[in-house]
Formats: structure tokens, sequence, C-alpha cells
């Protein structure tokens, strides 16, 4: 091989191997991809959607009520799970005729008031004000009729959190920001 040759192949290798570090950076720290499997946040989240999720933002803020977001789940942290959140720890929260209160205020701002929320579960019964640990988030899936969430298992603990869901990049036509 002439030097040419192998002055191309190595920056051919080089810039592979720099563009694969990149990529492994980005998805372990800034922009992970995830596809959803299910249909426990309908409408907002349809089977096959195909989002982005940004995992640097909560190193900088604190996640926020209505923030939609992806965790480990707290029984099998093999899985992640995808859904609302809607306390935080110190908060208390209760599920009353398929509303939800906050520290004793009905919720009244889209998108969390759009949904109805059924009371199911040891820890979502009507009536059943539920006090959310510190370090703790209190999660549901907008379509509460099929979501296995914090009604059933609990809270999530902060160290689970994996980031906020940002975008559906995938079908095209469902392109558009998570709210």
């Amino acid at each position: 091989m002439n030097d040419n040759v192998k002055m191309i192949i190595r920056e051919w290798v080089e810039s592979i191997v720099i563009a694969v570090v990149l990529a492994l950076i980005v998805r372990a720290f800034i922009i992970q991809a995830f596809k959803i499997p299910t249909g426990s946040m309908r409408p907002t989240l349809m089977e096959n959607d195909r989002i982005f999720v940004n995992k640097f933002i909560y190193r900088f803020k604190e996640p926020q009520v209505g923030d939609v977001i992806v965790f480990r789940d707290p029984e099998d942290r093999k899985k992640d799970l995808v859904k609302r959140l809607i306390a935080r720890g110190g908060d208390v929260v209760e599920i009353s005729q398929s509303r939800i209160k906050l520290n004793g205020q009905v919720i009244d701002t889209p998108p969390i008031s759009e949904f109805y929320y059924y009371n199911r579960g040891d820890v979502g019964k009507e009536g059943q004000e539920i006090n959310v640990p510190k370090d703790s988030f209190y999660a549901l899936g907008d379509n509460s009729a099929s979501s296995k969430d914090s009604r059933y298992w609990g809270f999530v603990p902060r160290k689970n959190i994996i980031g906020k869901a940002i975008i559906i990049y995938w079908p095209p036509n469902r392109l558009k920001l998570i709210e």
C-alpha cells in the first residue's frame, strides 16, 4: 500500500472512532431515544411512538408537576417506564372523583386536568391522602384505565429518574413536543 492509501484509511478510521465515541457520550449523558411499548400514556404517547429524552435537564433543575418523565421501574430496574409526574417529595396527593388534588387543591390546568384518573391500587384509593416521601415522586399514566403506575407500586425514587421526555420524533405524522 502506498502512503496516500494508508493516510486515507487512517483518516476514515479516526473519523469513525470519534463519531462512535461522541455518539456514546451523547446517549449516556445528553439525549436518549426510547420506544413506547404500551398505551398507558394515550393519547399523549401512542404505542410504537419513538421519543427523545433529555437526560441532563434534571441535573440543573428539579422535575416539575406535569412533566412526562422516563424512569427505571421501581419493581424491575431492568425496565424503563414513561409516566406523568403528579406530585413531588413533600406533597400530599389524592385522587378524588377522577381528579387530582395536590396539597388540597384540585389541579385544574392542562394537561393533568384533561385526563380521567381512576381510584385503583393500594396507593390510589378514593379519599386516600398520599404523602410523597422526600426524594421521591408520584407518577401516573395519562391513560389511567390501562396504566400500572404509582397507584400500584408507590413512589419513584429520585435516583430512578432517567430524564424528561421532550419530543416525539417517529412516526413523522406525530412529530411534536411533548406536553
